[in-house]
């Protein structure tokens, strides 16, 4: 049960919000709070006046003034903005979980970067890290030479892999996003199998650049075949659980099996252990395991995107440890890099085919990002992190079904570890209701909490909060979304 900030108990088993206890094996990986006091979960609604500004945080004067720097944001930035246009904020401090805005405003912050901040904003050990290679007058920039930074990184990453994996390994830096780590991973499979097709999911989403974009859900042209991914409260056979990803299994099966099928030679599988973008859509561990089964039975490299999963996100390191599944190749980005851009392929060392320069980018050899990675991974595993997310992951979802029985509006509540959905729905028909996902979110806003929209319909309201988060900043979290939902139902109607 959860003590919520304003005195309601958030609770597991009703529409009355429960609190939750923290165990005392938990105690041992507690963060401190943050620096910066938490919001009241109402005060953010209280607007503060025109030019309002924060001295000593840059501009004219050592101050800052939001409303220029939106308004400047507006004119000179791509249409194609995203996060900006939902979240009007300019943060200029931030630790842990809390953002400061310029307006002197404070927000729980829920989005941890799209799932990069697995230990929070500027956490100590990050920086430290960085300020050790600064301090050291070590390269910055050194393309994919040797380093004893860049040795540190692969000896913490590989000591946390999947250890069938690791035995037999290899590592490639491809530049800053995960959408480019993708991009080498298809490139891989395709050279070592020397076959061009692909396998990929419904609903999947693995980065913006134009191959990564074919193995998506939304792709424009279909290049790809896709396979239906189950789930259960739209699943594309109208039974969901065990029996929907059974069928789903069956007929990725027959349709590699089918010699009129229309499917191209395979050079691989891409599969997300939990859909994020499209919805926090946790992959069962036994339909997982088919896949695995189904692609090392013929020959298909299985690639496990684990940009947004890894590093203990889901409550186990890997998204596909809970399967135990081990994939032929990773996909690494996000938190491995410790809040700063770094994105890696790992894969086994048979498809290490490629010639030198097979592949190539001019920032892998970012420093400052693997020092703060190597930082990261160690505290996640000294600090068992994964474990803490697990458990607090599991006492948060409880609340937020209970929460659910008292509101029709909420569809389905899902996920795992710390990466958690809240699907909105039409309570007289069950259509997804994006609208309301949208007041949803700025709802939450004007109490102090930043959340995003994922799925189908963008009518998921997710949640992805730093793997330090403590009892008492998940009870203000769910105090707030809870105080959201009906606010928002109010606003829609």
């Amino acid at each position: 049960m959860f003590e919520t900030q304003s005195g309601r108990a958030i609770s597991a088993g009703g529409p009355t919000l429960v609190a939750v206890t923290e165990p005392a094996a938990a105690a041992e990986t507690e963060i401190p709070p943050p620096v910066l006091p938490l919001v009241p979960p109402h005060a953010a609604r209280q607007v503060p006046p025109q030019g309002n500004r924060v001295a000593g945080t840059g501009g004219p004067g050592g101050s800052v003034v939001p409303e220029g720097i939106l308004r400047r944001q507006a004119q000179r930035e791509s249409a194609a903005r995203t996060y900006a246009r939902s979240l009007p904020i300019v943060p200029v401090r931030a630790r842990g979980l809390t953002i400061e805005g310029a307006d002197g405003r404070r927000y729980l912050d829920c989005l941890s970067g799209a799932g990069t901040l697995a230990l929070g904003h500027n956490h100590p050990v990050v920086l430290e890290a960085i300020r050790g290679v600064l301090d050291s007058g070590a390269p910055l920039h050194v393309l994919d030479l040797a380093t004893p930074v860049k040795d540190a990184f692969t000896t913490e990453l590989f000591a946390n892999l999947p250890p069938a994996l690791a035995a037999d390994a290899r590592i490639q830096f491809c530049g800053p996003a995960g959408t480019d780590a993708v991009e080498a991973a298809l490139k891989l499979v395709r050279t070592a199998t020397g076959r061009s097709g692909l396998l990929a999911f419904t609903g999947a989403y693995h980065g913006m650049t134009a191959g990564a974009l074919d193995a998506s859900g939304g792709a424009p042209e279909v290049r790809v075949t896709r396979l239906p991914y189950p789930q259960d409260l739209r699943c594309p056979f109208g039974v969901g659980g065990p029996e929907g990803a059974e069928l789903s299994a069956r007929w990725t099966e027959n349709l590699l099996d089918d010699p009129k099928g229309g499917v191209p030679a395979p050079a691989g599988m891409i599969v997300e252990p939990v859909q994020g973008e499209g919805g926090v859509l946790p992959a069962p561990d036994g339909w997982l395991r088919r896949m695995r089964e189904i692609t090392e039975a013929r020959g298909i490299p299985l690639i496990a995107d684990e940009v947004q999963t890894g590093v203990g996100r889901t409550g186990a390191f890997w998204g596909v440890d809970h399967a135990g599944v081990v994939p032929d190749v990773m996909v690494l980005s996000k938190a491995i890099g410790g809040s700063l851009p770094l994105a890696v392929i790992v894969y086994r060392a048979e498809l290490d085919v490629w010639t030198p320069g097979a592949h190539a980018g001019t920032f892998r050899g970012n420093q400052l990002a693997m020092a703060a990675g190597t930082a990261t991974l160690a505290f996640v595993r000294e600090n068992r992190l994964a474990e803490r997310a697990a458990a607090l992951g599991e006492r948060m979802l409880a609340a937020l079904q209970g929460l659910a029985c008292g509101h029709p509006c909420i569809g389905d509540v899902r996920g795992r570890g710390l990466m958690i959905g809240v699907e909105l729905v039409d309570p007289d028909t069950g259509a997804a209701a994006p609208a309301l996902a949208a007041a949803v979110r700025q709802e939450c806003l004007d109490r102090g909490l930043i959340v995003e929209l994922g799925g189908r319909h963008g009518a998921v309201v997710r949640l992805l909060p730093p793997l330090t988060l403590t009892d008492e900043q998940a009870a203000a979290v769910l105090d707030r979304l809870a105080d959201a939902i009906p606010a928002a139902g109010r606003r829609t109607h």
